[in-house]
């Protein structure tokens, strides 16, 4: 049985410094920081959510910042999410191009794709981003950090997995998620959810030589799509058991409900539901400002305050 997937939801990627990462994501990218809490699996992590006004499912990007923690650098390669990409207007690229150079990040031009123009960069973990320029891109963006509102990003695009075959992914995405094939070419195949737009589609790109993927620094941890109810949660968790699939129990993220499973590829996903967002414990014009924990680690807060890094931001 085929589930109804509404799209992306976020993408979480492992990162070194938390004030590199705040300046990088506000100030050069800027998107707005729409929650400050902790990593719920290590309370002395940082976990970054940046996004656009209301950090809507589809346009977050998420951080665990794990400098001085031990954590190597990690290896790009199959069964991870290789690259993540943000929807900008088309006529918009050439802006970003003088902003990301001005400030010395090397932009590459890997040409078009599917009928859109991309450029690629890295971030200062070694992320590999890209912006993808669309006019069919409607949602409504975040336009501070001197970035206007004909060039913000809109949120997220798409995110490209490597896989040494692609097939049994696209087998799985197509029969158990619900997603449809939209585009091919060459040795990559676009699937969409939910409509074949920005934030919709996931790039699929088999590589049988590939090296494994090693998770760290500088590396994605997990693409979430989005589901509209707990009760569809429930039903695509027991459909995954039910074909052998390893696959947690429902995890409260405070924000949304997580369920968290392996593709056959490799790639870890997560499927996340909408409600209840991120003003659930602060006002709209205030996310982002104070630290926010789970009711479970309040108890700790002087602790976890006092063992995290010192970071400032606007």
């Amino acid at each position: 049985m085929a589930h109804t997937i509404l799209g992306l939801h976020h993408v979480t990627a492992t990162v070194n410094d938390a004030q590199t990462d705040l300046d990088f994501c506000i100030e050069q990218l800027g998107m707005r920081l729409v929650k400050k809490t902790v990593n719920f699996d290590n309370h002395n992590v940082f976990h970054f959510y940046y996004g656009t006004e209301k950090g809507l499912p589809g346009t977050i990007w998420t951080t665990f910042p794990y400098k001085g923690y031990g954590v190597r650098v990690g290896t790009k390669g199959a069964g991870q999410v290789v690259t993540t990409a943000f929807s900008v207007p088309a006529g918009a690229l050439d802006y970003w191009r003088g902003r990301l150079r001005d400030a010395a990040v090397r932009v590459e031009e890997p040409g078009p794709r599917f009928g859109n123009d991309v450029i690629r960069f890295d971030d200062p973990s070694g992320l590999w981003f890209e912006l993808v320029g669309t006019d069919q891109d409607y949602r409504e963006p975040w336009t501070g950090n001197g970035v206007r509102i004909g060039e913000a990003v809109r949120g997220l695009h798409s995110v490209t997995l490597l896989v040494r075959r692609s097939a049994p992914t696209l087998e799985f995405m197509t029969s158990v998620l619900g997603y449809e094939v939209v585009g091919e070419a060459a040795n990559r195949t676009r699937v969409a959810a939910g409509g074949n737009s920005a934030g919709h589609v996931i790039d699929v790109v088999e590589d049988p030589e590939a090296t494994p993927a090693v998770n760290g620094l500088g590396t994605v941890h997990h693409v979430a799509m989005a589901i509209a109810t707990p009760e569809e949660q429930l039903a695509l968790r027991e459909d995954l058991v039910s074909l052998g699939c390893s696959v947690t129990e429902v995890r409260d993220r405070c924000y949304f409900q997580s369920i968290y499973f392996r593709e056959p590829g490799g790639v870890l996903f997560e499927v996340a539901t909408i409600e209840p967002g991120f003003t659930v414990d602060e006002e709209l014009a205030l996310l982002g400002r104070d630290l926010k924990l789970p009711p479970w680690e309040e108890q700790y807060r002087a602790a976890i305050e006092t063992n995290l890094p010192s970071v400032v931001y606007r």
